[in-house]
């Protein structure tokens, strides 16, 4: 069936990705068909396989998207100092990226075991960059003194499970603000690494 009326590459494409993208966050990647994607953008089935040859596509899609703007993010957010000055920076910047992208954060984590091989291989290699940013952090703080970390590894994707956290809980009509939040968050992580 012929695309409905309105229905353009340059819209629909974006369309297909966000609903896919609240879908999944919703209901799950093994959970969600391409109907029901089709339904929520308003095209039929088939007009998919215009946007995406396939549902694993689309999921690496949405999930190098995320990881491809997180990369760029932190290399312009201006993190810079001494170590302790840049752990504080990361931990702000990393709330303030994600705290807006629940969806995408929701996906990005518990999704990525349904990547095939390569696309697997290919997410992977990408937020171990991310991790390396804090980790490189954490290196010269205990180089310099500033920090006691045990494994800076380990130590790594503790404090960003930690911060990634935040997306599943934070309700910004609560109590604390965003500022208060990064405050709090701020001096958590500090007394991880016994900074």
């Amino acid at each position: 069936m012929a695309r409905k009326q309105g229905s353009y590459a340059d819209t629909t494409g974006p369309r297909v990705r966000d609903a896919a993208l609240r879908l999944i966050a919703r209901h799950g990647f093994a959970a969600v068909s391409m109907r029901q994607i089709a339904a929520e953008v308003g095209v039929q089935a088939g007009a998919l396989y215009s946007y995406t040859p396939d549902k694993q596509s689309l999921l690496f899609a949405l999930l190098d998207n995320h990881m491809a703007d997180l990369a760029v993010a932190v290399a312009q957010a201006g993190i810079v100092g001494t170590p302790r000055q840049r752990l504080d920076g990361f931990t702000r910047f990393h709330i303030r990226f994600h705290l807006p992208r629940r969806d995408a954060v929701f996906v990005s984590y518990m999704e990525l075991r349904n990547l095939d091989g390569d696309n697997f291989a290919r997410i992977a290699a990408r937020r171990r960059a991310y991790e390396d940013v804090l980790e490189d952090i954490l290196r010269d703080g205990v180089a310099d003194g500033s920090f006691r970390v045990d494994d800076t590894r380990v130590t790594t994707l503790a404090l960003i499970a930690q911060l990634t956290g935040i997306t599943n809980w934070y309700d910004p009509a609560g109590r604390l603000t965003r500022d208060e939040i990064e405050a709090i968050y701020c001096a958590l992580v500090r007394r991880t690494v016994q900074a």
